[in-house]
């Protein structure tokens, strides 16, 4: 139980709360009180979670709960036909999220890659580890001095969709394996990091390094960054669980979930380029430098749009 009096809780919050309700009472809002009443929102969710776990009883947490639910329903269920919440997803609120929550895609990406650098240097001085890691297929093949990359014209757009659908499983199991404090979310890139570098390896051992990589330059670089942002924010869940500070774990896994499905969501789209990326570009016969350009000009995109979108413009006293 707080040692916060609920009466001083009340007294210390209720301006917003009046606010936000004044808000929620206007058939239209300008564009100032638009960004205003997500600011209010934000506030009164974090307030129901410290109510709902210090005042749970009291009549306080009952109108927080009322006023939450108006609020949401002004928000989220808006006229399908205006589209300034996609567009302000996509302005402010993604970019922003992922730079709140970097540090979670950063330990994702270590997660993956400190597996497939082992992965790599196991497999590219013995092939045997192929058979440990469930590898003998693409070993055999390997071995052969092919690979299984060549894909015929008409059946690209087959193969396009075959591969969208499997990437988005892998971010789909990265970030729901969050909810088990977690461990799944560990699991999926550790396992796909060792996975990836050993045939990678294996590709370097045979000889056939370079016919790889040319295949999964173009495509790679959007692929694995947005299983790492899948991935971070899964861990975010994870988090959320093992360490709710403040909050109940319900209530921390809710503002996890809040932040981490933002990130999530724009992993459907960028997987459905990469696909196309990889079903289309990938076995061409276009030269490598043209295919090292693709990497290089979507994830420089991608990235320039991740830091630099949605930052506030400084105000002329530098605020």
């Amino acid at each position: 139980m707080s040692s916060v009096n609920p009466d001083d809780f009340i007294r210390t919050h209720e301006k917003d709360w009046q606010k936000l309700d004044m808000l929620l009472g206007r058939a239209s809002l300008r564009a100032d009180e638009v960004r205003e009443l997500g600011r209010l929102y934000r506030a009164l969710t974090s307030d129901l979670a410290i109510a709902r776990r210090d005042y749970g009883g009291q009549r306080v947490t009952a109108f927080l709960n009322v006023l939450t639910l108006r609020a949401h329903s002004k928000i989220y269920r808006q006229n399908s036909s205006d589209v300034r919440p996609l567009l302000r997803y996509f302005s402010h609120t993604l970019p922003q999220t992922f730079r709140q929550t970097w540090l979670f895609t950063l330990v994702a990406f270590l997660l993956f890659f400190v597996p497939a650098v082992v992965g790599f240097t196991l497999a590219a001085t013995d092939s045997g580890i192929a058979t440990t890691l469930g590898l003998e297929s693409q070993r055999a093949i390997l071995a052969e001095r092919d690979t299984w990359t060549t894909i015929p014209v008409e059946a690209r757009p087959y193969a396009s969709g075959f591969i969208m659908s499997n990437n988005i499983r892998v971010a789909v199991l990265a970030f729901a394996g969050g909810v088990g404090f977690g461990l799944l979310t560990v699991y999926v890139l550790v396992t796909n990091g060792l996975v990836i570098g050993a045939v990678l390896g294996l590709a370097t051992y045979y000889g056939m390094g370079g016919t790889l990589t040319e295949f999964v330059v173009a495509h790679g670089m959007i692929e694995l960054n947005v299983i790492f942002i899948a991935g971070g924010a899964g861990l975010q869940l994870g988090w959320a669980l093992l360490n709710p500070g403040p909050y109940s774990r319900k209530d921390a896994l809710a503002l996890a979930a809040r932040r981490a499905l933002v990130l999530i969501l724009a992993a459907f789209p960028l997987l459905v380029i990469a696909g196309l990326i990889e079903g289309f570009v990938s076995p061409s016969l276009l030269p490598f430098s043209v295919k090292l350009a693709v990497s290089l000009g979507t994830g420089g995109a991608l990235y320039g749009y991740l830091l630099l979108v949605g930052r506030e413009k400084l105000t002329s006293n530098g605020r």
